[in-house]
């Protein structure tokens, strides 16, 4: 890591058995400095961690209040839900109150995440719909925004339709490159997202927590007042929001990608594990947060599991942990994040 990065080894005994390589960078700390791991410039698709930006137009539009959404509907537009009782019942009342039922949610079902959840489905003989779908709150969301538009709800997840578009504008006041000129691809819910690189991610999630504006505030207090909501309990985005009393913003997004942001503070941060894998980015984004000393001792305390998650085998026995090691590259960042 002579050039920086953060490796996650994979103990189980005596030995290393396996490492994941993640690449991160840290933006908008104390006098202008950037902190890199590994290359910022590398490139990613945003997935999930885009969905704040996704939810910003329902608040600037009208659209959050006309249909009375508050802060648990507006963090749960932002979330990669577990569906749970709580989050389907959410996303329902989402539903009732535009006057839509999930029939027209272009996102497809799968089984919960929550796994006590996906167990009671099973000895319901229940299949899962549309709304235990992680991206449901999303969808929902961009339904009530083309309601409120008078647009086609049909297709609205079309890069072509007017929402999508809209999505797009969102994005220019948040990236210093053109969203229409971004490669885009298709999330695994079904929506258009960009392909960018991480010191963008990085920069726009510093942004939003430093916006004065009134859509901006709202997300991120949405999103740091009701954290349950935006993933779901034992979740790395849940947990860091919810230990640090709202100082840290967090969001998780598919193929190990991860952002965060100090809420007080103003700095962004953006991780990407270069294979892909989930159980690399607590390990890699807690060790990011202890090094930079951007999380207290007590908190990071309280998130010791998931620093350091143990690795058990069927029989329930501990036979190895995950944990991280991080090198850094400090340098003074050009451009302004206003």
């Amino acid at each position: 890591m002579e050039s920086g990065g953060i490796s996650v080894r994979v103990d189980r005994g005596p030995e290393i058995e396996s490492r994941h390589t993640v690449l991160a960078v840290v933006v908008g700390l104390s006098a202008g400095e950037e902190v890199q791991y590994g290359e910022p410039e590398t490139l990613a698709y945003w997935r999930s961690s885009m969905k704040p930006f996704q939810a910003l137009p329902l608040v600037e539009d009208g659209a959050a209040g006309r249909y009375g959404f508050g802060g648990s509907e507006l963090a749960i537009c932002c979330a990669s839900h577990q569906g749970t009782p709580r989050h389907v019942e959410c996303v329902t009342g989402m539903l009732d109150r535009i006057g839509m039922d999930e029939s027209a949610l272009a996102c497809g079902p799968h089984a919960p995440f929550h796994e006590p959840s996906r167990q009671a489905l099973l000895r319901l003989g229940t299949e899962p719909s549309r709304v235990h779908n992680n991206c449901s709150g999303k969808h929902t969301s961009m339904l009530a925004q083309a309601l409120h538009h008078g647009w086609p709800t049909r297709g609205y997840d079309d890069p072509q339709h007017p929402l999508q578009a809209r999505i797009r504008t969102e994005l220019r006041r948040w990236l210093d490159v053109d969203p229409e000129k971004l490669v885009w691809s298709v999330d695994g819910c079904g929506v258009p997202t960009p392909f960018l690189s991480l010191r963008q991610m990085a920069r726009a999630y510093a942004r939003l927590v430093r916006s004065e504006d009134a859509a901006p505030r709202a997300v991120v207090k949405a999103m740091t007042e009701h954290p349950e909501y935006v993933s779901g309990s034992g979740e790395l985005s849940t947990e860091l929001m919810r230990v640090t009393g709202g100082a840290l913003l967090a969001k998780e997004g598919a193929e190990g990608v991860f952002c965060f942001a100090g809420v007080r503070d103003g700095w962004g941060g953006a991780v990407k594990v270069t294979d892909g894998s989930k159980r690399a980015v607590a390990p890699a984004v807690l060790e990011l947060l202890a090094s930079l000393h951007l999380i207290d001792g007590g908190a990071l305390e309280r998130l010791a599991g998931l620093r350091e998650p143990e690795i058990r085998n069927t029989q329930g026995r501990g036979i190895g942990r995950l944990a991280a090691e991080a090198v850094a590259h400090r340098t003074l960042a050009g451009g302004d994040l206003q």
